[in-house]
């Protein structure tokens, strides 16, 4: 071994495990990349609840009276913020399967607590508010095509359209969120009486999960009514 020392076995050696961490460490860094532009892992629109009930109060969201819901987001290539709209958890479960859904046409003006969109169920048009003032950009075709995300997501893949408006954050002071919106839905889930004098059973004891169709369960065939009770379309003529 003349002309090759250890100091020079142990100097080659460490070059090698040198390569081998940097490859590693590399590789963890590609296949996070790739895990990170995934489809559905960092672009999907259902947001994490950051409130535990039952019904789901996701952060970032302000809430109508009337059971929808509006949240700011960003469109276009210029970024325009905007208002997505949709309906709450409370809605979907009161009124059940939506089997068809009314929106506005794009370019319609809207106003805060009045008339925004229908929901049809078992041929029943079922009237909604909307809960900001503007002008719809952007309507969801997914949702018109499978209202089912209504029921299925409601925060995220079933959002309803967008608003553009000058108004988004007066319109937000008059709106309920987080703590103060849970409280809210919690109470209208124990103002939700029977009119055909029912019990609930299980269904509304401390613990249990409210059932889709809550409206036909409590009102039978006055469920209509119930449904507008809550939804703050009693007295539309």
């Amino acid at each position: 071994m003349d002309g090759f020392s250890l100091v020079d076995i142990y100097s080659t050696k460490g070059i090698e495990y040198l390569v081998a961490v940097v490859f590693f460490f590399g590789f963890l860094a590609l296949q996070w990349y790739l895990l990170r532009s995934a489809p559905g892992v960092a672009r999907t629109l259902t947001p994490t609840p950051v409130l535990s009930g039952r019904f789901r109060v996701p952060e970032g969201y302000s809430f109508h009276q009337g059971h929808s819901w509006m949240k700011m987001d960003l469109m276009g290539s210029n970024l325009q913020r905007v208002a997505r709209v949709g309906v709450d958890d409370f809605a979907q479960k009161l009124v059940g399967k939506v089997d068809f859904i009314d929106l506005p046409v794009v370019g319609s003006r809207l106003a805060q607590g009045e008339r925004g969109w229908s929901l049809v169920v078992d041929s029943v048009p079922i009237t909604m508010l909307s809960p900001v003032d503007g002008e719809v950009v952007e309507v969801n075709r997914e949702v018109l095509r499978s209202p089912e995300l209504i029921n299925q997501d409601p925060y995220g893949k079933g959002w309803l359209f967008k608003v553009k408006s000058d108004r988004i954050a007066a319109d937000t002071r008059n709106l309920l969120s987080g703590k103060v919106a849970m409280a809210w839905m919690e109470s209208a889930l124990q103002n939700l009486h029977p009119i055909q004098h029912e019990s609930l059973g299980p269904v509304m004891q401390d613990g249990g999960f409210p059932i889709d169709g809550l409206a036909k369960v409590l009102g039978g065939e006055r469920w209509e009514e119930l449904v507008k009770t809550h939804l703050l379309t009693d007295e539309e003529g």
